[in-house]
């Protein structure tokens, strides 16, 4: 199964981003993402094996706890340019404790056999993805227009497990444990 493990936003936050996709949706004809499936990813595992998944949620419990995360969500942009984009994407601010717990958490996972994360920590909710060439410019004109790019902050106190099944209508994501974030 496919596994990763992430931080929800709050029903506030998603609101705001259903909104934007909804302004912004028109203007191109991309993979929109489901609002429902938004959250700042801590570590994608991949493939995992179904009898170890007790294993990996044990190991992750056990991790000294975070503090809680301060996370606001502003700013678009495009990976991994402007010029080719292959994503749209909304910016994620965080305490320098959300880099951390990316990193405890790759290492925990990589003690039971998960491939370390190579790439730069770099937090995102993914908004839309580009699969084949599109015409962007009615896109980029609507993003230019919205003026404001801030969606709202939040303190995390949690992060969660979850198993990704990929459909022909796009991947359900299925919580299978949550983990405790420290106060701060």
């Amino acid at each position: 199964m496919r596994l990763f493990t992430g931080i929800d936003l709050p029903d506030e936050i998603r609101g705001r981003l259903r909104l934007l996709i909804e302004r912004l949706k028109p203007a191109a004809r991309v993979n929109w993402s489901s609002v429902e499936n938004l959250h700042v990813t801590t570590k994608f595992i991949g493939e995992w094996p179904d009898p170890r998944v007790e294993e990996l949620t044990q190991a992750l419990g056990e991790m000294a706890p975070a503090p809680g995360i301060r996370i606001a969500v502003e700013g678009l942009g495009w990976f991994p340019n402007p010029r080719s984009p292959r994503v749209f994407w909304a910016g994620i601010k965080a305490d320098p404790a959300l880099a951390e717990l990316a990193r405890s958490t790759d290492r925990t996972c990589a003690r039971l056999g998960a491939p370390v994360e190579t790439r730069p920590y770099s937090p995102h909710l993914t908004l839309a993805r580009i699969k084949e060439p599109a015409p962007l410019d009615r896109l980029r004109e609507a993003i230019a227009a919205l003026g404001e790019t801030s969606f709202g902050e939040f303190r995390a106190d949690r992060f969660h497990l979850y198993q990704s099944r990929l459909t022909g209508s796009g991947s359900v994501y299925t919580r299978l444990a949550s983990f405790p974030l420290g106060v701060s």
